[in-house]
């Protein structure tokens, strides 16, 4: 499986993360109406996903550029504080006032110069520190302007008021004005985001990227027909994610949500995440449109494996099946894509 670098720009607001299960969903429903986009239908793409899954993706991370260098703004780790910052200095009460202000720093920046030697050697951000390292590699008149406008968020959350219309009369009708609000998430201008994508041998990166293309014109997750959840692709390169890590590895640090392998890890650490799934396209409109909840660790997790023959493959995890009532055939991405590292627990 080769790994690649998938850069979008987002051109709007978002209902719905983006987070690397619910992308996979997307592109499987531009494979399932366009059999010519992948070359085979998606009935083929998924004969065999439980042992060879055609494509892992991850979620969605912040980067931008700071002089030469591409940086990448990924969730840090999931592994207890000690694992992360060194307190061995400190008495009791300095350590317990330390460890709320660092609960915070929850940035993890790596650069394209760079490797996790150590987590401990990592210089983690919070959501201020993020912020002004994403103004700093804008222009200035985009600073300017944000600060015109009160900025202070990479990442700010906006509600968009509505109503429903009659289009028909073109009002709302007699009695029956009922304002609502849309809530969604709206990046900072000129923001760039990477995901990093696995594929086989059986597609191209290229069909991969005309598929992210469709998604991002039409609308990606919630209220996509308001006009949310539109992005462009900007740039496709090929990366070896393991020249991110160590090269000793005995960990797997995750990029998206995951279902890992039973009896197959030693250690984890992880934040739990319950996807609740929900259908798309015609089957949002059946009887029964929610899938099933599935409890994933969230991307971050770090996965210390028994045997070092995990790390001939560039994912870990599992597809997750039987997850609907609606479609007996419906697979989620279990699967992640993750970076070697070393850790000392």
């Amino acid at each position: 499986m080769k790994t690649y670098e998938i850069t979008i720009k987002p051109l709007s607001g978002f209902g719905t993360p983006l987070k690397g299960d619910t992308i996979f969903g997307h592109v499987c429903w531009q494979a399932a109406y366009n059999d010519g986009l992948f070359g085979s239908s998606i009935e083929t793409l998924l004969a065999d996903y439980m042992t060879n899954p055609f494509l892992v993706i991850s979620s969605a991370y912040p980067k931008f550029s700071e002089g030469t260098k591409s940086v990448y703004m990924l969730r840090r780790p999931d592994l207890p504080l000690d694992c992360l910052f060194d307190f061995g200095s400190m008495d009791k009460k300095t350590m317990r006032i330390e460890k709320k202000k660092l609960k915070a720093k929850k940035w993890m920046p790596l650069d394209d110069t760079q490797a996790v030697s150590s987590f401990k050697a990592m210089n983690y951000k919070d959501d201020k520190e993020l912020f002004g390292m994403v103004k700093k590699s804008v222009t200035d008149d985009l600073q300017r302007e944000a600060k015109k406008k009160g900025m202070k968020s990479f990442m700010a959350d906006y509600s968009q008021p509505h109503n429903a219309i009659n289009r028909l009369s073109g009002t709302t009708g007699e009695g029956r004005f009922a304002p609502f609000a849309v809530d969604q998430k709206v990046y900072f201008p000129q923001t760039e985001l990477s995901i990093f994508v696995g594929i086989n041998d059986r597609i191209t990166v290229k069909q991969v990227e005309d598929a992210l293309s469709k998604i991002g014109e039409i609308g990606f997750g919630k209220d996509a027909s308001t006009g949310l959840g539109k992005f462009e692709v900007c740039d496709v390169d090929e990366i070896d994610l393991k020249s991110f890590g160590s090269s000793e590895p005995n960990a797997c640090y995750t990029l998206s949500p995951c279902v890992p392998e039973k009896d197959v890890f030693l250690c984890s650490f992880f934040s739990p995440f319950t996807r609740f799934g929900r259908h798309g396209d015609i089957l949002a409109k059946s009887k029964n449109p929610f899938k099933n909840p599935v409890i994933m660790a969230d991307e971050g997790a770090i996965f210390i494996p028994k045997e070092k023959d995990v790390f001939i493959k560039p994912y870990i995890g599992t597809a997750v099946t039987n997850i609907s009532l609606a479609e007996s055939k419906s697979v989620m991405q279990g699967y992640s894509l993750y970076i070697p590292v070393k850790v000392e627990v």
